[in-house]
């Protein structure tokens, strides 16, 4: 099999979008923008979505659906919303379409023009606080903790498989509290919640962090992110929880009456993440001969290749691997045993590599005879002789030890393209030769950091949760700063 995929070195971008295509993971549709995900990619997906809702579970939620098309007005009672996803927003105006007058056109009909304009939801906030309002009287009716598993519509103008979609599948988790302490404290949970997910999980190291006004979600009070630094140097955001305060509850209406008897507005938070996190997994791991997929998010984490020559040799490997399986299976380690006669074996070892199987086998006449099997390692390349009698354990040590080696390389890099500077030269510099999260004092205003993005096409990506106070001078205008914050370019 011939990988035939553009180097990184050479074009990041081209890398990227020939990976996902080759790799079987998603490809374009013919819907501008929009991508049909593979079972293989999917597969990655699925994996992704059980152990995010196992969390969601563990902390409490519960899953629910809500409908895919919003009435125009909801939009426009929250202002600040409206204003953040008036550009982005699909409007189904007609429902029905018609045969022309030639009789082979189609055409939307005129006389199934909607009374009210509805929006293919680019997020859910606005039908959720409308069916709020009917759930909610009491105190008693409070926490409610809801998310939705279900697809998007942000019709993006620049498109790229995963990173930006017109419609991508995403949670999107909608609580209500009875007090600000409690919308507070759910939605740094949930980041909590991301930014495990993406370190243990994905082998992602994150930056857990605040967005700055001008970066919030559209009416949040305060925006929670994780922030992944891709191999390029550009950074990603990973994650969000919104602190909403009362603003949604105002703008529908939405009050319960608490202990006392007084009527009060309900708190909020919304938080969410999307098939953005199949990007992330591909551009923080892969390498120029495919990608390279953490053992939690494999959808096969061993592959097992027979190489023989005749049909004896092939039954004689089935039956030691069907013992090997069976041990596999009791352990729940996935596999795929590849026993295709159709494709040789230098194939089917390019096509798992390509695809990032952590783990390897092969099984030939001469390892039957001396009770070994060949074991390579999908992260470094190596391979090693081992004892039969040890695949097991050994299958168990190294699929944990390229989960730890992953998120370690990930965070070493990290680490080492975290760079301070002070002066706007040096802050220049290191963006266009280096990369990475540039560590630099703010003044704390729109205008500077809208003039520090136009110049340079780098935005604030978060305020660290654990930075430092430390006094110093903008980068920019030399203005007074309590202490640094996260620039990077991003996708």
């Amino acid at each position: 099999m011939s990988k035939n995929i553009t180097k990184r070195a050479e074009d990041y971008s081209k890398w990227y979008n020939e990976l996902v295509v080759k790799a079987d993971l998603a490809e374009n549709s013919g819907v501008r923008g929009c991508m049909v995900i593979k079972p293989y990619g999917y597969a990655i997906w699925e994996k992704m979505q059980a152990e995010l809702d196992r969390k969601f579970k563990e902390t409490g939620h519960q899953n629910a659906y809500f409908p895919l098309f919003i009435p125009k007005s909801y939009f426009s009672k929250e202002a600040s919303h409206v204003d953040g996803f008036a550009k982005e927003c699909a409007v189904v105006t007609h429902y029905r379409l018609r045969t022309a007058e030639d009789g082979k056109t189609i055409e939307v009909d005129p006389d199934a023009k909607l009374e009210e304009e509805l929006i293919v939801r680019p997020t859910s906030e606005t039908i959720i606080w409308d069916t709020y309002r009917k759930w909610i009287e009491s105190y008693r009716d409070l926490p409610i903790l809801i998310n939705q598993w279900a697809n998007v519509v942000r019709w993006e103008m620049r498109t790229r498989l995963f990173l930006r979609t017109s419609e991508f599948l995403w949670q999107e988790g909608h609580t209500a509290h009875a007090t600000k302490d409690e919308a507070v404290f759910e939605a740094e949970q949930m980041l909590d919640v991301y930014a495990e997910f993406a370190e243990n999980f994905m082998a992602i190291p994150v930056v857990r962090g605040f967005k700055t006004e001008n970066e919030r979600f559209a009416g949040a009070i305060e925006t929670y992110c994780i922030e992944a630094l891709m191999q390029d140097g550009k950074a990603l955001q990973a994650g969000t929880s919104h602190f909403l305060g009362q603003n949604f509850a105002k703008a529908f209406d939405v009050k319960f009456t608490n202990q006392e008897g007084k009527q009060e507005y309900v708190w909020a938070t919304s938080w969410g993440v999307s098939t953005r996190l199949m990007g992330a997994l591909v551009m923080t791991h892969s390498d120029d001969n495919g990608l390279v997929l953490p053992p939690n998010l494999a959808p096969i984490q061993v592959v097992i290749i027979p190489i023989h020559k005749n049909d004896e040799q092939l039954e004689a490997i089935r039956a030691e691997v069907k013992v090997l399986t069976d041990r596999f299976k009791k352990l729940n380690i996935s596999f795929k045993f590849d026993d295709r006669t159709t494709f040789k074996p230098g194939w089917k070892f390019n096509e798992y590599e390509l695809k990032g199987v952590p783990l390897r086998i092969a099984i030939g006449p001469k390892d039957l005879e001396n009770g070994t099997f060949e074991v390579a390692r999908r992260d470094t390349l190596t391979k090693e002789i081992i004892s039969k009698d040890d695949a097991v354990s050994y299958v168990q040590e190294m699929l944990e030890e390229i989960q730890r080696n992953l998120y370690q390389k990930a965070l070493d890099y990290r680490e080492e393209h975290i760079t301070e500077v002070n002066s706007f030269e040096d802050f220049k510099d290191v963006l266009e030769n280096k990369g990475g999260f540039v560590s630099a004092h703010w003044d704390g205003t729109v205008e500077t950091e809208e003039k520090i993005k136009e110049i340079t096409k780098a935005t604030i990506r978060c305020i660290p949760m654990d930075r430092k106070e430390e006094l110093g001078v903008c980068v920019l205008t030399g203005k007074p700063s309590l202490g640094r914050v996260y620039f990077a370019k991003a996708y």
